[in-house]
């Protein structure tokens, strides 16, 4: 049980950390933020088996689907960016203008 927690534990930091210092590009932090979500869909899914409880089993479920709404509002916001500024590069925003 230690290596898995362990295991887990290290996706989602490394993922936070690649959130935290790799800021040139959207797409960068929009698959972190996947890697993220895919990390705690893991370790759910994992605890609710080791529970064995039916109420919990639907928890990563409800999980995967938040997971797929954010993928497609982040890749929406995306094309968006990409169109209006030419370029998902974080630099580029101005969050001041219109």
């Amino acid at each position: 049980m230690n290596l898995t927690f362990l295991t887990f534990s290290l996706m989602f930091t490394l993922g936070l950390l690649g959130l935290t210092f790799n800021r040139t590009h959207l797409l960068s932090a929009l698959l972190c933020l996947e890697g993220i979500m895919l990390s705690l869909f893991m370790a759910l899914s994992l605890w609710s088996l080791l529970l064995t409880s039916a109420n919990f089993s639907a928890s990563p479920l409800l999980l995967l689907a938040f997971s797929a709404c954010e993928a497609s509002v982040g890749l929406a916001l995306l094309v968006a960016t990409a169109r209006t500024h030419g370029s998902d590069r974080l630099n580029v925003l101005n969050l001041l203008q219109c």
